[in-house]
């Protein structure tokens, strides 16, 4: 996400934070190319040049021109407006201490609605709450079906009485039932069209005069960049709305959409889907997804993931096996297991610090089949193989690779880096970081003397 956006602002403040003063002749170059960036990212024009009139303001004071170190100053700046641009502080759900807590879900055919209220649900189960969708899209076919399939997934429960009834009616008799199962939350999926009308307003009103929605969310599509916003724009002039949900944010290169929204709506971003999973959604944090977009990384949110699959007792049991190389393949085929769940590799990647500007990581795309093909050969080892995989050797070694479908070459690589791996994790459990020589002894990769030619 991003990627456009992000390589142009990053290359644009490299180029600031090399030089040792500032000129306003540099701060305009800058805001030169900084408006190209974000003009080329689809953000809204009228949010452009608000947005770079504030940042020149500031860039142009004295305590940055005359400072010691004005580039970090401006990298700072174009942070905290960024960080402004899309909402601030983040926000988060209303809840009620009585009764459940609704939500309603808005927004136009094809934004990815049902499949948001879906993931919208799995993450507040997670959050210890007990969830209840009720299906008032009526008229989409198979919208129900969807709801109910993508909600068992969830583990929420799908309150729907068919394609027949009147859809107000369903999302009060889908409340009612909420307070007789003691459901702390009740998502109202609705009806979706293709455009704007008065018809899908109407709708949406009576369904919120009956209902009494705690929160209203409009889920938008990042893919269609303005039209976004501008679909953002027309329902907060028709139908009251408190918050966005940002839906398809994985696949959007560009960003214009999670830029502008704010900034022309008035109303925060509060979740962003950021995969197909129903597991890549998460809460929407401003400065968080500023740092990411400069390269600075995000790594709270790198942690909260990290702590949803794995506890502080687990953590330190590892660190203690790692400690004293009792680390096995078992280990390492749970941890693989754990790390898949956080979400696609490139997404973590581009949480840790200044792993955006590494360009040669941030292009590796990891094949997911390459993952499988390492858990199909522990998988075929027995558990003695795995806790010593010193002891494969050639019979075992073929029959592992006839039993994952792989080549006996894959399951000697995979032999000889983990036993590399090993001693490195041992090194850094023990608060050691090995050193350019220590570490090519441990991977073997030490470099043989050149022989001089006569």
């Amino acid at each position: 996400m991003f990627d456009q956006l992000s390589d142009r602002l990053q290359s644009t403040l490299s180029d600031v934070r090399k030089r040792g003063k500032l000129t306003e002749a540099d701060v305009d170059k800058a805001m030169r190319e900084i408006r190209l960036a974000l003009l080329e990212a689809d953000v809204n024009f009228k949010v452009v040049k608000s947005f770079t009139a504030k940042v020149k303001e500031r860039c142009l004071g004295a305590d940055v021109l005359g400072s010691l170190n004005p580039g970090q100053q401006v990298v700072k700046i174009v942070n905290d407006e960024l960080t402004e641009l899309m909402g601030g502080a983040s926000r988060d759900l209303v809840f009620t201490n009585r009764g459940p807590t609704v939500i309603l879900m808005a927004g136009l055919q094809g934004s990815g609605k049902t499949t948001a209220t879906a993931k919208l649900a799995l993450l507040l189960k997670k959050e210890g709450k007990r969830v209840a969708l009720a299906a008032c899209d009526v008229y989409r076919p198979a919208a129900i079906k969807q709801l109910e399939t993508v909600g068992k997934r969830a583990g929420a429960v799908v309150y729907q009485q068919g394609t027949d009834a009147d859809p107000v009616q369903i999302a009060s008799w889908a409340l009612d039932k909420a307070r007789e199962e003691n459901r702390d939350v009740l998502i109202v999926d609705t009806a979706g069209r293709l455009h704007i009308d008065n018809e899908l307003m109407d709708e949406l009103a009576r369904i919120r005069k009956k209902v009494k929605p705690h929160n209203v969310l409009l889920v938008v599509d990042a893919m269609t960049g303005q039209d976004a916003v501008g679909v953002a724009e027309s329902f907060s002039e028709a139908a009251e709305f408190d918050g966005v949900i940002i839906s398809k944010l994985d696949g959007d290169a560009r960003g214009g959409a999670a830029l502008s929204v704010k900034a022309v709506t008035g109303k925060p971003i509060l979740f962003a889907s950021t995969g197909e999973k129903l597991e890549d959604f998460e809460h929407f944090h401003p400065d968080r997804m500023s740092s990411r977009i400069l390269g600075m990384g995000d790594v709270l949110s790198l942690i909260e993931k990290a702590e949803e699959q794995v506890s502080e007792e687990e953590a330190e049991e590892l660190q203690r096996k790692m400690a004293n190389e009792q680390f096995t393949l078992e280990d390492f085929l749970k941890q693989m297991r754990q790390i898949r769940k956080m979400g696609p590799i490139g997404n973590l990647l581009g949480m840790m610090p200044g792993m955006g500007a590494m360009k040669k990581l941030k292009d590796v795309e990891v094949d997911d089949g390459e993952l499988d093909r390492v858990e199909a050969i522990i998988l075929s080892m027995t558990p003695q193989e795995r806790a010593m995989p010193q002891i494969i050797k050639g019979s075992r070694r073929r029959r592992i690779a006839e039993g994952s479908g792989t080549k006996i070459q894959q399951v000697n690589n995979l032999v000889k880096q983990f036993e590399q791996m090993k001693k490195l994790m041992k090194h850094m459990a023990n608060g050691q970081m090995p050193d350019p020589q220590q570490l090519a002894k441990i991977t073997g990769q030490q470099q043989r003397p050149k022989m001089r030619r006569r």
